[in-house]
């Protein structure tokens, strides 16, 4: 069995899909650990990526919003006391805009913007058409070498505009459905030749909250102030579990939404995750402070 005192980075995921995707990218899977705090719900996967150890953590199956990802974080930090990066990575809908060409597939990085967070909580309640958001506070900044990290790394889907909606009592596949009159959708040219098949790396603002975004107008007017994501947990973390947020982009945060790119989105945020952490020596994160520490007030490494 693993000593639950030997892992340094924490990772979190919110449905199977997510799981199953960070488990992929581990370059080793350790045995489960030998004790795990009293009360503890959580199902966790023990691993390396380079030559860090990671425990993963899912949230339960079927449950998802802030509450729960904070839920989880804390377990985490219960039963692995040294863990001293966090990252919430998985899947979140995108907010294409004139500036971001954003597209499934694609992975957006939760970055500072004008020095806050890089995760804003918009709402806490329905994401209703015609209705402004209340933008309520940012995530804390992830540690300084994710973030240095993240600078390291730095260096043809149909999207609909935004007053066509899919009607909300209908699952059918929108190619049936919303049809394809060019009138409907926005043209998009064709990425570059050699890198058509390469998910973009988009790094900015994500909006979290406890509802899913599924209003098209409502996104384009957060993507203007800058929003490149949507998703549901992120913001939960924010007393809990200062993390980096990673999110693949499985859907356009409209009406037109299925679940068949979650599992590719999923794939490439964790590809990136893996990429991001062999860009961090173990020696730097030993010298952070343990994020239970943090949270207590107590700031020695």
């Amino acid at each position: 069995m693993s000593n639950p005192l030997d892992y340094t980075v924490g990772w979190i995921c919110t449905i199977p899909t997510e799981y199953v995707a960070a488990q992929a990218f581990l370059d080793e899977k350790h045995e489960g650990p030998e004790y795990i705090s009293p009360n503890d719900n959580n199902d966790y996967t023990l691993g390396k990526i380079g030559r860090h150890n990671v425990v993963i953590a899912v949230l339960p199956n079927g449950e998802y919003g802030l509450s729960s990802a904070a839920s989880v974080a804390r377990d985490m930090l219960h039963s692995f006391p040294n863990v001293r990066i966090g990252l919430m990575v998985g899947i979140g809908g995108g907010a294409p805009s004139l500036k971001y060409d954003i597209r499934l597939g694609d992975v957006v990085v939760g970055v500072s913007i004008n020095g806050t967070g890089g995760v804003i909580q918009y709402d806490f309640g329905k994401a209703i058409q015609g209705q402004e958001f209340q933008e309520t506070g940012f995530l804390d900044q992830p540690p300084t070498l994710l973030r240095t990290a993240v600078g390291g790394l730095m260096a043809q889907y149909e999207l609909y505009r935004s007053q066509v909606v899919h009607p909300s009592d209908n699952e059918a596949n929108c190619a049936v459905l919303c049809g394809d009159n060019p009138d409907d959708l926005i043209e998009r040219p064709a990425r570059d030749e050699d890198n058509d098949d390469d998910p973009a790396i988009h790094y900015g603002l994500i909006a979290s909250s406890n509802t899913v975004m599924r209003d098209a107008s409502i996104r384009d007017e957060m993507a203007k102030k800058g929003v490149l994501c949507f998703e549901t947990e992120a913001a939960g973390l924010m007393n809990h579990f200062p993390c980096l947020v990673i999110r693949g982009i499985c859907d356009y945060s409209d009406s037109h939404t299925d679940e068949k790119w979650q599992g590719y989105a999923a794939m490439t945020a964790a590809a990136y995750t893996k990429d991001l952490l062999h860009r961090v020596t173990p020696n730097r994160v030993e010298a952070e402070t343990k994020i239970g520490d943090i949270l207590s007030g107590n700031s020695q490494p």
